[in-house]
């Protein structure tokens, strides 16, 4: 991998990994366009360690502060019933759904799971179940001619049961194309909870799923010829261009929709199929061989 295709993987990735339109699709498809070898799952469970730098940091105090409660309440019973200690468990309950599935399906993550034709038709089906679910939301948010406005859950609400439907969906994001904040904030706002509730878990459920996954790789990786070079300057440029997508993503989330993102899906995911289908793009290009 040459420096400048690690600068342009790692600015998609620090663009796309919280955006709900997939950067694990958008760095394959990089590829293929531009004629690069796939960079493939091991590129973007490491390079994935800077995007969750940037949710370390901007997430830090309350990162703190649910580590520093859910650790006290393993000795202390009068601290179990507070809000952070259970927020704690609740983040390890909803890994454990990705944990699972990630290790079961590695071959086929590394492998079928990676064709731009069921990458399409992810973009398009989980762009279709996000705009229902933000409609939904909308809905609750305004009310209507007949109907009055309805209250949206907060995290304060979150218990085991949608903590693990969150893990659920999460764990849809091994495909290429479902998106991990597209597919969790869909399952958050089809289950009631507000928009800000939604992706703010999302993005807390990601770190011990992606640090776990990214310290796995990092492990078979340092056994295998890697371009340590260029995949460490692209995890950094993912790590600065991430943070700064996750402070613009939450402001926006607070008074915009998500249709933008499920307009973008849809038209990316049909153009694929059409070039696909017309022979123009492969359905393995940029992979070894392809």
């Amino acid at each position: 991998m040459s420096w400048f295709e690690s600068f342009i993987l790692g600015l998609v990735q620090g663009l796309t990994e919280f955006l709900p339109i997939s950067s694990s699709a958008h760095l394959r498809l990089t590829a293929a366009f531009a004629g690069w070898t796939d960079p493939g799952a091991a590129f973007t469970a490491i390079t994935q360690i800077g995007t969750e730098a940037a949710v370390l940091i901007y997430f830090r105090k309350d990162i703190v502060r649910i580590v520093s409660a859910w650790s006290r309440s393993l000795f202390n019973k009068a601290l179990r019933s507070d809000h952070d200690a259970q927020m704690g468990w609740l983040v390890i309950v909803g890994s454990i759904p990705i944990g699972v599935l990630g290790v079961t399906l590695k071959d086929q993550i590394e492998g079928p799971f990676r064709d731009l034709r069921l990458t399409a038709t992810m973009l398009i089906v989980m762009g279709l179940v996000l705009g229902f679910a933000d409609r939904l939301a909308a809905r609750d948010e305004t009310g209507g001619k007949h109907r009055a406005a309805q209250p949206r859950k907060t995290l304060k609400e979150l218990g085991v049961k949608d903590g693990l439907i969150f893990g659920v969906c999460q764990a849809m994001a091994l495909v290429p194309g479902v998106s991990r904040s597209g597919a969790t904030i869909s399952g958050g706002l089809l289950m009631g909870y507000t928009r800000e509730a939604a992706a703010r878990y999302s993005f807390l459920l990601a770190i011990p799923a992606v640090l776990a996954s990214g310290a796995y790789e990092l492990k078979d990786a340092s056994q295998g010829h890697v371009s340590w070079g260029p995949l460490l300057f692209a995890t950094l440029i993912a790590f600065a261009v991430g943070y700064a997508v996750i402070a613009w993503f939450m402001k926006f989330i607070t008074t915009k929709s998500f249709m933008p993102f499920v307009y973008y899906r849809i038209i990316l995911g049909i153009a694929i199929i059409v070039l696909v289908s017309m022979g123009v793009l492969s359905p393995h290009a940029g992979e070894s061989g392809h």
